[in-house]
């Protein structure tokens, strides 16, 4: 073993010493910048996997992350179809002619990605980070020769994504309805759950092994001959039911295995159920993510090398990737997770859909002012969700464990048909959207800082259009210098990097300190005038 590394880091070195200086500065960088921008990606989207589990705090965020981690990591290594959508079916890199084209690409969109998601995580913004890649590819590719775009591809990426915002807060609102309107504010009482917990528990699991399994999985061998055998079963009976016929099954059995544990258990089983499947849809969405939006931090990292390797274009794009690369990309997913920056996009993730009365949130005026003035609109009806209440320890419950389970159900469920299809599309964008909707369906607008809620939210949805904006015109420049000037252009634009870096650290910093202090005034107003008199 140890001769084989030895043999391997040497034709590592003769490779590396036969590189030109700028192929030598853009593998240095792909290899940096990979590790980087795995990292910042987890650092964001880590308020999508345990955002639900967290708010409903059935357990702490620390062990959240831990457990949601474990699955990223399974999920990013089974990931590879996804990838091969981002490094090569945005754009083509054999029509650019150069490896040096190809290189300036790949390398612009990692600069440009690292402190875009850095200052929207800084500021507990929730960004889609499989859109900030694809516009970062256009933007970049556009700069270089505008005829390598594919933009039919490109087009069904943005249409996947559109499509699963709506997709994902439909049956969200949908099925929260449904569900509340059977449980109410009672998720853990015994006689309510003997008569609803089996349709809505066993509805959530089937959906939940149905979409990870046949359609997120689908690459495993056994999951493969089982897709074989419901082909034959559609083609038997020539009406193409087969899925809808396993998906019933399935309800039908975890539906009689939640019932049955509720009259064996009793309120043992009724305390634990949906807190139970609130964290298997953490699992599931968590594994879910991994398949999915490791394409958004790993392909212009793989790409690269893998060119650099082959030298060529044409073999470059084609060369698969190692199993260890992607399981080394999940654990630096899982590294960006347990960051600071994560844990503040968790917070304000949590509080814009919180059912309490005053949450810590900012949002432009406008925003607010929008948010008011479409709030005149709504109904006397009350909120249906459960006032939010004060654990042992201090910390708010902002969601109910009936509403989590829901939240991570639809989202995985969504994530995972996506991966199946090998389409990039965004985990904060679906798990937004299940957010939000299931917000709707609580009534959660209908008392407290329902402005400020409403507020952030449009201003979380404003944000993601400027962030498409930023993506594909900072890439366009930085493509544009680093093709021009190559090792010249990679320094000016990593300089420019780290400025903005610390200047987005220095504005998150100061506005998340008055944030928390305008949450306290509202909250304790009596108090506040009293330390302001003394």
């Amino acid at each position: 073993m140890t001769f084989f590394l030895l043999a391997s880091a040497t034709s590592w070195g003769d490779r590396l010493t036969a590189l030109s200086g700028f192929h030598q500065v853009c593998l240095l960088l792909a290899i940096g910048l990979l590790v980087w921008d795995t990292i910042e990606v987890g650092r964001n989207d880590a308020a999508n996997l345990v955002n639900a589990v967290f708010g409903a705090r059935i357990i702490s965020r620390r062990l959240a992350i831990y457990l949601a981690g474990l699955a990223v990591i399974c999920g990013a290594t089974l990931g590879s179809s996804v990838v091969d959508t981002a490094r090569k079916g945005i754009f083509d890199p054999t029509t650019l002619g150069s490896l040096d084209a190809a290189l300036s690409i790949y390398v612009s969109v990692y600069i440009v990605d690292t402190v875009l998601l850095y200052g929207y995580s800084a500021f507990g913004m929730p960004v889609s980070t499989t859109a900030c890649l694809v516009f970062e590819l256009l933007g970049a590719a556009l700069a270089i020769n505008m005829d390598s775009v594919h933009w039919n591809k490109a087009g069904i990426v943005m249409l996947g994504i559109v499509c699963s915002i709506i997709l994902s807060g439909f049956a969200s609102f949908v099925i929260q309805r449904a569900a509340r309107g059977a449980i109410r504010t009672r998720p853990t009482h015994l006689p309510t759950l003997l008569l609803h917990g089996g349709w809505i528990g066993g509805g959530m699991c089937a959906g939940l092994c149905y979409f990870l399994l046949l359609k997120g999985m689908k690459s495993i061998t056994w999951v493969k001959a089982f897709k074989v055998w419901l082909q034959q079963i559609d083609e038997y009976v020539e009406m193409g039911v087969g899925s809808a016929i396993v998906f019933l099954i399935l309800w039908g059995v975890f539906a009689i295995f939640i019932h049955l544990s509720l009259v064996v258990f009793r309120k043992r089983a009724a305390k634990l159920l949906f807190p139970s499947l609130a964290i298997l849809g953490m699992l599931a969405m968590a594994f879910a993510f991994g398949q999915n939006d490791l394409a958004n931090c790993a392909s212009p990292g793989l790409a690269s090398i893998s060119l650099l390797e082959t030298q060529s274009l044409e073999i470059g794009t084609k060369v698969p990737i190692a199993t260890w690369m992607l399981f080394a990309c999940g654990l630096l997913l899982f590294a960006g997770m347990t960051t600071q920056n994560a844990e503040r996009v968790t917070k304000a993730a949590v509080a814009t859909g919180s059912m309490g009365d005053h949450v810590a949130l900012w949002a432009p005026n406008w925003c607010v002012n929008l948010a008011t003035s479409l709030l005149r609109f709504r109904g006397k009806e009350p909120a249906l969700s459960p006032r939010a209440t004060i654990t042992s320890t201090g910390k708010t419950v902002h969601y109910d464990s009936l509403r989590a389970c829901v939240i991570m159900a639809v989202s995985a469920s969504v994530i995972a048909t996506a991966s199946s299809l090998s389409l990039p599309v965004s985990t904060t964008y679906v798990a937004f959207a299940a957010v939000v909707a299931t917000g709707l369906a609580d009534r959660i607008f209908q008392r407290g800082d329902a402005e400020l809620k409403l507020g952030r939210s449009i201003w979380v949805v404003t944000s993601w259009g400027l962030s498409a904006l930023i993506a594909i015109i900072a890439t366009f420049l930085v493509a544009t210098a680093i093709n021009q000037f190559q090792v010249i252009g990679i320094i000016a634009a990593l300089l420019t990097n780290f400025v903005l870096r610390r200047f987005l650290k220095r504005r998150a910093d100061r506005q998340a300190k008055r944030v928390e202090e305008e949450a306290y005034e509202r909250i304790y107003p009596e108090r506040f005038a009293l330390e302001e008199d003394e």
